[in-house]
């Protein structure tokens, strides 16, 4: 799976907004949109922010598992 339609399915689950997520990672609505649909690339910083909050792997943000297990 594409980890952009990851990210966009984990934000819809819990019924967040791209400016909310996008406030999360320090940038516009515009900005965060980038990321989902492929104008951007997910950065490091931003992919640890994004798993901190979700509480989730980064193995199953960016697709590598399709097991959501929450950090330890």
């Amino acid at each position: 799976m594409d980890y952009r339609v990851r990210l966009r399915d984990i934000r819809e689950d819990r019924d967040y907004t791209q400016a909310q997520i996008g406030k999360i990672l320090h940038k516009s609505q515009q900005g965060y949109n980038h990321i989902e649909v492929g104008r951007a690339e997910l950065k490091i910083d931003d992919l640890v922010t994004l798993c901190r909050f979700y509480n989730l792997s980064a193995d199953y943000i960016i697709g590598l598992t399709n097991k959501s297990f929450p950090l330890k």
